[in-house]
């Protein structure tokens, strides 16, 4: 294993698979976007709504993007299905914008892992949807969900 190694690895488990996801999850809520890009192969390919970003260092701009964008992001994903080494999710995340607009944002996405357990490819459809500020449901402090706040099915999204 290197030095670059994201456990858990492929082929993946319903464990594992779970693990990975909330792996993803907690890196993303950081809002890090170095530290985001790092588990990623070096030329992973993204979809991401109409954008396309290619390699590690296009995905860092993209992510200093959206977290510029996207202020008070808060994510919770959740598995969906699994082979050996793919994850497909749903998610949802909730966010302002600079004028105070909220919103929660809900999607898709569908992994493809090296043997690293770095993801070389990721396929995301999100909608954006309004919210008011007494509609959300991501109340955390700024960081990883904690471990008792409940997760997309109990939030009933």
């Amino acid at each position: 294993m290197t030095e670059e190694a994201r456990p858990p690895l492929p082929p993946f488990t319903q464990e594992t698979a779970i693990w990975k996801v909330r792996a993803a999850e907690d890196g993303w809520n950081t809002r890090d976007p170095a530290r985001v890009a790092l588990a990623y192969t070096e030329d992973s390919r993204w979809r991401n709504r109409a954008e396309f970003p290619r390699g590690r260092d296009q995905i860092r701009g993209f992510l200093e993007r959206k977290w510029a964008r996207e202020l008070e992001y808060r994510l919770i994903k959740e598995l969906w299905a699994f082979t050996d080494n793919r994850i497909a999710v749903r998610f949802a995340y909730e966010w302002r914008d600079d004028s105070g607009h909220w919103f929660r944002s809900h999607g898709n996405e569908n992994w493809e892992f090296d043997a690293r357990g770095l993801m070389a490819l990721r396929f995301a459809s999100i909608n954006d949807q309004p919210i008011t500020e007494a509609e959300r449901k991501f109340r955390w402090p700024q960081g990883p969900r904690p471990a008792g706040h409940p997760g997309l099915s109990e939030l009933g999204l």
